[in-house]
């Protein structure tokens, strides 16, 4: 009788053991499994935007058979063009002029082959506009060729529109985006009665600045300088743990 008393004391801390065992197994289990239970949503922020620097570039240029008649012509001229910009309103610290460049045209022969003989020489000089008043940027660029009336040649670039706050306004809408990342996410786990837990991680998208109402998108971002009015888009793709 002593002996299966005493056998059956160590089975009993035996089976209690095993038990317990069990038990934290179970809970360690459980816990181990929610953890890794996690949401992976993607959030995006949209912001209207108006350029607030217009640059205006443009080029003159002359042609000759004769180098310094042909330099001449660019260095004499150029005078009438600064005095058209400052008609239009613009103040001397808003433009700039570039040096003058030329070069040599060499005739081609029958055979479609270029040779030793010059055929004439051109010269050109570069000058660049930048105001923040966009809209006379934006007028300049549609009457600046008007030139060729007073017998000038001058080529005009496509006017570029810049917002130059962009580097503050793009860290506010990635914010923007990763808390509508975190709503999104709230209202998944919601649905399924369970609650958001802590951020497990984060990557930003690229950034996208478009032309007003336009769908355009790219791997690696866009950055429009040709509207007045863009849009701003950021995108965030972040996990959730689930608890």
């Amino acid at each position: 009788m002593n002996e299966k008393n005493n056998l059956l004391i160590p089975l009993s801390i035996l089976s209690g053991a095993i038990l317990l065992s069990v038990i934290i197994f179970a809970l360690v289990w459980k816990s181990t499994k929610n953890a890794d239970q996690t949401i992976t949503v993607t959030g995006s922020a949209k912001k209207t935007i108006v350029s607030d620097l217009g640059i205006q570039r443009g080029t003159l240029q002359a042609i000759s058979t004769d180098r310094k008649t042909a330099y001449q012509s660019v260095a004499q001229q150029m005078p009438t063009v600064l005095n058209y910009l400052k008609d239009k309103g613009f103040q001397e610290n808003q433009i700039e002029v570039f040096g003058i460049n030329g070069y040599p045209v060499y005739e081609i022969s029958p055979q479609g082959y270029q040779t030793q003989r010059i055929s004439h020489y051109v010269y050109s000089q570069r000058f660049e506009v930048r105001s923040n008043d966009v809209q006379k940027i934006k007028e300049l660029s549609l009457t600046l060729s008007s030139l060729v009336e007073k017998g000038l040649d001058v080529q005009a670039d496509m006017p570029e529109y810049l917002y130059t706050k962009i580097d503050d306004l793009k860290i506010e809408i990635q914010g923007e985006a990763a808390k509508n990342a975190m709503e999104r996410a709230e209202k998944i786990a919601q649905s399924t009665g369970r609650s958001l837990g802590s951020l497990r991680n984060a990557r930003m998208g690229v950034i996208q600045i478009t032309p007003l109402n336009s769908n355009m998108v790219t791997d690696y971002g866009i950055n429009d300088v040709t509207s007045i009015d863009k849009e701003i888009t950021a995108v965030v793709s972040a996990s959730f743990q689930i608890d």
